[in-house]
């Protein structure tokens, strides 16, 4: 059998018609074996006993294992783009600042400019990958990106950069949503909990690595070459889109119900209370994730008085935190069910969010803040992959729409929330104490989200 995945339309019939398990369009592979098409949407592969041939799902699951590694490497890389879009050029802020003679508040603008892009350009390429198919719109953007990047990496000023900035977020856009409608295209069941677990382990360290990288680049270059390494990157992910990644949505099933306008295509998504539920969480939980983010090379560096290397150790060990968490994340949603792990994960964000509190304000030092803090990102890392499973399995043939909801909401509502950080700091400075009220805060409404809205005892099982 071909590795490349099955991605011919499945036809889909009248019960009447289905009840016999007719096969139809049957193919004999290059092993020699029959591959049909059942109209319950099963994919049988028929060896030397028919009987015993195992009856496939999902497109997905006629692929190798070295097929479905390489596609875990290149969506991965294309999640990561996003991330590292928003966050590579951090550290480049005070010399930005220097360089166009303004302001640090005009300087984070341009941070703004990318989360806002970034945020409407995934609303836009979802729905419209739904429509006219994945690769097209994944193409398309990712050479905006890397337009918008030399444009920035050669801006005169800083308005010409706050624009190419824009324009980079939402060329970022398509990566982490269009990944997620592949996997949904290809995968079903406790399978897309694994393939989804991978993207959410990229998404949550991304994030967390991207400034420590950005920092070592301006060891070696301008920050101009923060913005010409983002434009290799997209390059990259162009090359590999084009030669690499097939499409995996025919033209058969771009019109399902509920696809035929981008209107009725949010309106199906945005109907269904599970989905709505597990956007709060996701969106509360990431908004937690970026609490820390925001507030911690203050916390660390000035209260905390840890020099650039300390730092960063403390963010590898946070990154191990998010990787933990999401493997075994996967383990225990296939076996118990996304939204019974996000009823332990939420709570123990919430634990974690008051125990930085209570050892802050007891006056426990660095050691006080470091341990809850590491707890609070490994159950991130159990959360955000199973908030990813619980919306996408239900919304299949409309993953691109809610993929776009999902990556929007998160890094609309944290663009949002993380500045509440410093507001609460505006007279004593960050401390402990106010990055972790934002965080308490978060998770006390996802948490509501899950008891009130999801209500996990009405949600299924996940298929096999």
């Amino acid at each position: 059998m071909s590795d490349a995945p099955r991605t011919d339309p499945i036809p889909v019939t009248s019960p009447e018609t289905a009840s016999g398990e007719r096969p139809v369009h049957p193919e004999r592979t290059a092993t020699g074996s029959i591959r049909t098409s059942m109209p319950t949407g099963a994919i049988r592969t028929l060896g030397a006993n028919p009987a015993t041939a195992p009856i496939m799902l999902h497109p997905g699951d006629a692929i190798s294992n070295r097929r479905r590694t390489l596609y875990i490497i290149l969506l991965g890389a294309l999640t990561a783009l996003g991330p590292f879009t928003i966050d590579l050029y951090l550290p480049a802020f005070p010399v930005l600042e220097e360089e166009f003679q303004t302001t640090a508040a005009a300087i984070q603008l341009t941070l703004t400019g990318t989360m806002i892009g970034f945020a409407l350009g995934q609303l836009v390429v979802g729905p419209l990958s739904d429509k006219v198919g994945r690769r097209v719109p994944l193409i398309a953007v990712t050479a905006l990106h890397v337009v918008a990047s030399l444009a920035a990496a050669f801006a005169p000023d800083l308005a010409l950069l706050s624009v190419a900035r824009v324009f980079m977020g939402v060329g970022a856009a398509a990566g982490g949503v269009v990944a997620m409608a592949i996997v949904r295209d290809l995968f079903g069941g406790r399978r897309l909990v694994v393939m989804l677990s991978r993207l959410a382990l990229v998404s949550g360290v991304a994030p967390v690595i991207a400034p420590l990288i950005g920092s070592w680049l301006l060891t070696l270059m301008p920050w101009q070459g923060i913005f010409v390494a983002l434009a290799a990157y997209g390059i990259m992910m162009l090359l590999s889109t084009i030669l690499f990644i097939p499409e995996t949505l025919p033209p058969a099933r771009r019109q399902g119900r509920g696809g035929t306008t981008m209107l009725e295509r949010y309106r199906s998504v945005l109907s269904d209370r599970v989905f709505i539920g597990v956007l709060i969480i996701g969106g509360m939980t990431f908004s937690g994730l970026f609490s820390y983010l925001s507030a911690s090379p203050f916390l660390f560096q000035v209260t905390h008085g840890l020099d650039a290397q300390q730092y960063g150790m403390l963010f590898a060990v946070n990154s191990l935190g998010v990787v933990i968490g999401v493997q075994t994340a996967a383990r225990l949603a296939a076996r118990f069910g996304p939204q019974w792990v996000m009823a332990y994960s939420t709570a123990v964000l919430l634990i974690a969010g008051v125990a930085i509190i209570v050892t802050d304000q007891l006056g426990l030092g660095l050691w006080g803040t470091v341990i809850p803090l590491f707890v609070f990102m490994t159950a991130c890392g159990f959360t955000l992959p199973n908030v990813q499973v619980l919306a996408l399995d239900r919304h299949g043939k409309a993953a691109g729409t809610a993929a776009s909801i999902i990556g929007a909401t998160n890094f609309g509502i944290a663009g949002l929330i993380s500045p509440v950080v410093g507001w609460l700091s505006r007279d004593a400075g960050i401390t402990a104490t106010t990055m972790a009220a934002v965080m308490v805060g978060c998770a006390t409404i996802g948490i509501l989200s899950l008891w009130f809205i999801v209500r996990p005892r009405t949600v299924g099982m996940l298929s096999p």
